[in-house]
């Protein structure tokens, strides 16, 4: 009886464990939290973090908003998975004792993400295509800035994150293109070259962790 209790506590705590690590888009388990220092932070990779946190949340309020307007499961199950990423990147700020600010819902403090959530409100009522549109420009964008920031940095840590919330995108764009499809609509890459993007959605879905 004393092993069977233990057992069970064990058992218990290692699937505590793994609900705050990992959370869940489609079926698709995501980085949620890692103790991961940085060491030597400079501050363009302060920047980068403080940046790709509001690009984060510009994905979860605009998805939040279209989620609002349109019965379509990539909205509802993408905006946690953007909490997610919120979430990893937050985390990350929080371990090395990083500055950084999160605004109401719809608002940024960078202003080329403000005119972009507010160019897609607008443009995202039109009708489900375009609203799906707008999904998958947010996560051609997102797979390209990631890049960049990695490209920009040798920090392990940063670059761990990064990987897995480009992973998450990676998911999340061809979710949003599989709709649009499925609307018989097509969707042209903004951001990424068309190799890289054809070369996304040719793989199968990855488990990001």
């Amino acid at each position: 009886m004393k092993n069977l209790r233990y057992t069970s506590v064990t058992t218990l705590f290692m699937l505590l464990l793994m609900s705050l690590v990992y959370a869940c888009d489609d079926n698709q388990n995501e980085l949620a939290s890692d103790t991961l220092v940085v060491q030597d932070v400079t501050q363009e990779e302060i920047k980068a973090l403080q940046f790709m946190l509001e690009e984060e949340k510009l994905a979860r309020d605009t998805y939040s908003y279209l989620g609002s307007l349109w019965s379509v499961n990539q909205f509802k199950n993408i905006k946690s998975s953007e909490q997610t990423h919120m979430d990893a990147i937050e985390n990350l700020m929080i371990q090395n004792n990083i500055e950084y600010t999160i605004l109401p819902p719809g608002q940024f403090k960078d202003d080329t993400l403000q005119q972009l959530y507010d160019t897609f409100v607008v443009d995202g009522t039109t009708d489900v295509v375009s609203a799906l549109k707008i999904g998958a420009t947010i996560e051609d964008l997102d797979i390209v800035d990631l890049q960049n920031y990695m490209d920009a940095t040798t920090n392990p840590a940063i670059i761990t994150v990064f990987e897995r919330l480009q992973c998450g995108s990676r998911n999340h764009l061809k979710s949003f293109v599989f709709g649009i499809e499925n609307n018989l609509g097509t969707y042209t890459p903004q951001y990424l070259s068309q190799d890289a993007y054809e070369s996304i959605l040719s793989q199968n879905r990855e488990r990001c962790y």
